[in-house]
């Protein structure tokens, strides 16, 4: 009796299928642990979510930081998602000869509606193992931001995060990485879902 496996990919080989076109432009994907994840299709409420972080974030943020949306992070050894949002570190080149890695990420940001579960069950342990101090999850279907921040890994090797706070769709988040700046959450969530 044989027992399958899935063909896992290095973060060479991922790149390599794309040079060699294997995926098209329209493809929403990412490489997650070695497998190739196809992404579920955003709602209108995720959408409108974004265009909110996309004006809010660069007003906030200035030239004190390089913004990405939907874009690769390297997380070695193979793993390259691509969140919603991430702060990262300002670098001479923009990222032009290299993908930001852990070391260059101040903070991840994942809209989460239908992918809610996982954001949490794949994502968490994920940016945990690479070191990324800070992650949220603007959870649009419980209307409030989670906030996860200090990445450890227990006895049985698995990862998270030691803390877990709940910010409110109503109320003012601080960005970890900026302490004197403020992000107005009534800005962000989508305004029917505010009422």
């Amino acid at each position: 009796m044989s027992i399958t496996q899935a063909k896992l990919f290095t973060l060479a080989e991922y790149h390599k299928l794309a040079e060699l076109g294997f995926f098209s432009e329209d493809d929403h994907i990412e490489l997650i642990n070695g497998e190739i994840i196809q992404m579920v299709a955003k709602g209108k409420a995720h959408e409108t979510c974004l265009r909110k972080l996309l004006k809010e974030l660069p007003r906030l943020v200035g030239d004190r930081a390089t913004l990405q949306s939907q874009a690769p992070i390297i997380l070695p050894p193979n793993s390259e998602p691509e969140p919603d949002f991430a702060i990262l570190k300002n670098r001479s080149d923009d990222y032009l000869f290299g993908h930001p890695e852990p070391a260059d990420v101040l903070l991840v940001i994942e809209v989460a509606d239908s992918s809610l579960n996982y954001d949490r069950d794949v994502k968490i342990p994920l940016y945990a193992k690479a070191g990324i101090a800070d992650y949220w999850i603007i959870n649009l279907g419980d209307n409030y931001l989670e906030y996860y921040s200090e990445p450890y890994q227990d006895n049985q090797g698995k990862y998270g995060y030691l803390n877990k706070r709940i910010v409110l769709a109503n109320q003012v988040i601080t960005l970890p990485c900026f302490p004197d700046l403020t992000l107005d959450l009534n800005k962000v969530f989508p305004q029917n879902m505010n009422a």
